[in-house]
């Protein structure tokens, strides 16, 4: 209809939930990621260490399997803190490649097609946008770190029965809260390399890179220096020191505490998340 006339209004009928909107780019992100054959290989060797440790958590509550090698080993099937934290830095391994290949395309064609206009337009802010992209790493990573750790709890505590639950649950809260942080880190990285490298290739190259590099810049630190506050700047180490500290691990009196780890995640975050809002504009003048 010709402007003119004066023929067209505005639309004055009710919105969809904000909850339905924010859903929409997960929803067709995943069916995408999904549909890709490395994606599903990948999901499907994540799965067998939890099925290893399955077995182990069976062996370890049924000792008349094992009671003939004698009372010494014991000791070698006992479902603690340490049990959880080898299959947490396990399956994070996992996590974090299934990042560098699902997190550079979230981002970086939105920009090279110039679609963030388009975005914004609608009913959606940039914080609508970040979290719709995170809620997609979100989902897929708790594959292989979130669900099958509480299905392991599940099991354990099914088998052991109420009394081991009551005393460990905090192990339970440890792995969920655990690893939200590691995943929430994680995705971070992702999407701000995204976000800034337009080759994909070159982009997941980076959140892997992003770790070893941190990770090596801090022990050449503690080396020169002979200190060991500067492992409080090696991601892979601050988030295995909050887990420590959630599992109830002791952590040894010459490392950095988690007090200080979880500082420094909190403002490496910070710093991603504020990286991350920068480059997300829908209108930027170049000079």
């Amino acid at each position: 209809m010709a402007v003119y006339r004066r023929g067209y209004q505005r639309y004055t009928e009710g919105l969809t939930s904000h909850a339905t909107r924010m859903m929409v780019m997960p929803r067709f992100t995943w069916e995408a990621l999904l549909s890709q054959k490395f994606v599903l290989i990948l999901l499907v060797v994540s799965m067998f260490w939890p099925l290893l440790c399955a077995g182990y958590i069976y062996l370890a509550n049924h000792s008349e399997l094992w009671q003939g090698l004698g009372g010494g080993f014991k000791k070698y099937f006992s479902i603690n803190g340490d049990f959880f934290a080898i299959f947490m830095k396990a399956q994070s391994v996992y996590a974090l490649i299934l990042a560098s290949v699902a997190g550079p395309g979230l981002i970086a064609p939105d920009l090279a097609n110039n679609a963030l206009p388009l975005y914004f337009s609608r009913p959606l802010t940039r914080g609508d946008y970040i979290l719709s992209r995170m809620i997609v790493l979100l989902g897929l990573l708790s594959l292989v770190t979130i669900v099958p750790g509480m299905l392991l709890f599940a099991m354990q505590a099914g088998i052991a029965g109420g009394d081991w639950f009551w005393k460990h649950w905090y192990l339970g809260a440890a792995i969920f809260v655990g690893f939200t942080l590691y995943i929430v880190t994680v995705s971070l990285v992702a999407m701000t390399s995204s976000a800034y490298v337009k080759w994909r290739v070159v982009a997941g190259a980076l959140v892997l890179a992003f770790f070893f590099l941190l990770a090596g810049a801090a022990e050449m630190v503690n080396s020169v220096f002979r200190v060991e506050w500067a492992s409080t700047f090696n991601p892979g180490y601050a988030l295995g020191a909050v887990w420590a500290e959630m599992l109830d691990i002791e952590i040894p009196d010459d490392k950095p505490g988690a007090f200080e780890c979880a500082v420094f995640l909190i403002a490496l975050s910070g710093g991603l998340l504020a990286l991350l809002a920068r480059k997300l504009r829908a209108v930027e003048v170049v000079k």
